[in-house]
C-alpha cells in the first residue's frame, strides 16, 4: 500500500482522532510524523533557519508554527529516505483521504515517470498549463502564477525527498512557498488541476500555524521590503518559465 505519513503535532489529538477516522473508512496505510512544535522552540534555538534571508525574501519575521511546519514537513522527508519508501503521500492533519487516491496517485506517475514531487491540493491553481492527463482522466501540470499555498498533501518520491532535504535546509521561505519552487530544488514539481484530497470541515480556518492577525504583526516597514519585492519579481518569472519552458 501507499504509505501516507501525517504530520501531527502532540497537542492535535482531535485532529488526529479524525484523519485516523478517515484513513479507516478509506481503507489507507497512515504513519504518524511528530510535528515539530515551533512555540516549545525560543527563536535563538532554531536550527537550519536563516532569519536575514527570510526577512529578506519574505519580508516579514518568521512566525513559530512556520518554523515548526517547516522542519516538521523535513523530518517527513527524512522518514522517507530512511524507511526506504520508493513513493510516499505526505499530508498535514487538517486533510479527508479517500478510498481511490492510491490508484490515482499511482497512475498520475505511470504518465510522468520522472516525475519527483506531485501536488494534490492548493489555495489557488491559476495559470495552469496541462503537461498530461493519467488513464483515470486526472490531469496534471504547472501553474504560471503563485505561490499556489498551502502544503497540506502531496506526494514525493524517495530521490526527491532526499534531494529535499539538502535543498530546503536552512529555511528561508515559508514552507509552502518553498515547496513549490522547482526551478531552484532541481525536484521535477507538478500539480494535479483539480484537488485529490478535501480540507477537514472548517480546518483551513482553524490553522495552527498562525492567525491573520499573527501575520500581519510580523510584517516589517515597507521600506524594507524593497528585498522581498525584488526576490518575489525574479521568482514570479521564473516560475512563469518553468510552468512553460518543459511542456
Amino acid at each position: 500500500m501507499l504509505p501516507i505519513l501525517v504530520i501531527n503535532l502532540d497537542r492535535s489529538k482531535e485532529r488526529w482522532e479524525k484523519i485516523s477516522a478517515s484513513a479507516r473508512q478509506s481503507k489507507s496505510l497512515i504513519r504518524r510524523v511528530a510535528a515539530v512544535d515551533g512555540a516549545e522552540i525560543p527563536p535563538d534555538a532554531w536550527v537550519g533557519f536563516d532569519a536575514g534571508l527570510f526577512r529578506r525574501n519574505h519580508g516579514k519575521v518568521a512566525l513559530a508554527g512556520e518554523y515548526g511546519c517547516y522542519r516538521s514537513h523535513l523530518r517527513a522527508f527524512a522518514e522517507i529516505v530512511e524507511n526506504g519508501d520508493e513513493l510516499a503521500v505526505i499530508a498535514e492533519d487538517d486533510v479527508v483521504l479517500n478510498g481511490d487516491l492510491e490508484k490515482r496517485v499511482r497512475a498520475l506517475f505511470e504518465a510522468r515517470p520522472s516525475m519527483g514531487l506531485l501536488k494534490l491540493v492548493n489555495h489557488r491553481v491559476k495559470g495552469f498549463v496541462r503537461y498530461g492527463t493519467s488513464r483515470l482522466g486526472d490531469d496534471y501540470g504547472r501553474c504560471m502564477h503563485g505561490p499556489q499555498g498551502s502544503s497540506a498533501c502531496y506526494v514525493v518520491t524517495r530521490q526527491a525527498a532526499g534531494q529535499l532535504l539538502q535543498k530546503l535546509d536552512p529555511m528561508s521561505l515559508p514552507y509552502d512557498v518553498a515547496l513549490d519552487r522547482g526551478w531552484a530544488t532541481g525536484v521535477e514539481t507538478f500539480t494535479t488541476r483539480h484537488p485529490l484530497v478535501a480540507f477537514e470541515g472548517e480546518s483551513r480556518s482553524i490553522t495552527t500555524v498562525g492567525s491573520r492577525q499573527d501575520y500581519g504583526s510580523v510584517k516589517i516597514p515597507a521600506f524594507k521590503r524593497l528585498g522581498a519585492l525584488s526576490f518575489r519579481t525574479r521568482d514570479y518569472l521564473a516560475r512563469v518559465v518553468y510552468a512553460l519552458a518543459g511542456r
